[in-house]
């Protein structure tokens, strides 16, 4: 949610998740998502977001990588159309982590057409998301880090996981959001690492959702895991929405079996309990840093775990606001009916003692308009 997130929050508000509240007013709700016309963009959207995240292999080498490439719509008024594209690159190997973004108001309404064709620039860079129904080309360089870069095609490995059984998630009283993924994408290209181009191969995961203001609210965090385990090929998403104020909790996710058998997990389907910190020297946040996933039905008992610690971003935004997130590439080891099992993993974690400044961001985009 993978965004997102709900989670960038109006993502802005970082990484989908945070504070503001803009009106659900051309938000579109159906009993069940229609594909291909989900893919494209509902007009006026108040948040949706198409969002990549994944492990990628170098094929002369076999160093591992990890990406983070999103999009993301929302109108918080229902008159002007925003954008903001997310784009992170982990190196286990050299312990770095590069990330870039851009967020703008746009001259125009985006248009519902397919195939998909999203883009932005910054400053020399030209960023672009094309394609639908798993057949993906990502490209982009950073900005910020001009020898960072992606150049990347997808397939799909796996039929589309519509979540809930309908590809629209509840999540308790708080939203009804539109939620569909491709959780295992076969990628193919070259990605650019400290200036040098590598021929790169792995496994994305891609989480389409929309209608998602309403998990903007200020008291809303947002912790989001997505684990493709290598044998049995099986992928897992789990998610905690916790309400700071009250103290509430809502839980929820998919299992998706070798067979492409979709089973929901209500909240009490599992337990996901964090064994360790991680305190950034950046923002000084306290950050869960390790986590242990069990689904007593589907015989799973998982241990994730970060490559390295250091995978916070921060987006400096309005009027010298900052906010900070943690979005990052994990490992996944544990058992499954007691037998060993590993895997890949990437996790979100939003809106850490943060909603002050995520109101305030949202207030100054409301102004500007």
């Amino acid at each position: 949610m993978k965004n997102l997130l709900l989670t960038t929050l109006i993502l802005l508000f970082t990484a989908s998740g945070c504070s503001l509240k803009p009106t659900n007013k051309h938000d579109v709700y159906a009993e069940r998502a229609q594909l291909p016309q989900e893919e494209a963009v509902h007009k006026q959207n108040s948040l949706e977001w198409w969002y990549f995240t994944g492990h990628l292999k170098d094929k002369a080498t076999g160093e591992t990588f990890g990406v983070e490439y999103v999009f993301f719509h929302f109108n918080v008024t229902g008159k002007k159309d925003w954008q903001m594209v997310n784009f992170a690159l982990t190196d286990p190997q050299q312990k770095q982590f590069r990330y870039d973004y851009k967020v703008e108001r746009l001259p125009q309404l985006l248009a519902p057409t397919l195939p998909l064709n999203l883009a932005t620039d910054k400053k020399a860079q030209h960023w672009t998301l094309t394609g639908q129904e798993g057949r993906y080309h990502l490209q982009a360089r950073m900005a910020a880090h001009p020898d960072q870069a992606i150049n990347l095609t997808t397939a799909p490995a796996k039929p589309v996981l519509l979540h809930s059984g309908t590809g629209y998630e509840k999540y308790g009283p708080t939203a009804t959001a539109g939620y569909y993924s491709y959780p295992r994408l076969t990628a193919t290209g070259t990605m650019e690492i400290g200036g040098k181009t590598r021929q790169v191969e792995g496994e994305l995961w891609y989480d389409r959702q929309w209608n998602c203001n309403s998990v903007t609210t200020k008291d809303l965090g947002w912790d989001w895991f997505s684990v493709q385990l290598d044998e049995p090929r099986e992928e897992i998403m789990a998610y905690q929405l916790y309400n700071k104020a009250t103290g509430q909790h809502i839980g929820g996710g998919s299992h998706y079996s070798a067979q492409a058998q979709n089973n929901h997990l209500n909240e009490s389907d599992f337990q996901l309990e964090t064994t360790d910190y991680w305190t950034s020297p950046h923002s000084k946040l306290r950050y869960p840093s390790k986590w242990r996933l069990r689904i007593p039905s589907q015989g799973y008992d998982l241990t994730i775990t970060p490559v390295m610690p250091d995978q916070e971003l921060t987006l400096k935004l309005f009027a010298g606001i900052k906010m900070h997130y943690w979005e990052g590439m994990c490992r996944v080891e544990g058992t499954h009916n007691g037998k060993r099992v590993t895997g890949n993993s990437y996790v979100e974690i939003t809106n850490r003692n943060e909603a002050k400044k995520a109101k305030e961001a949202a207030e100054t985009i409301t102004a500007k308009e």
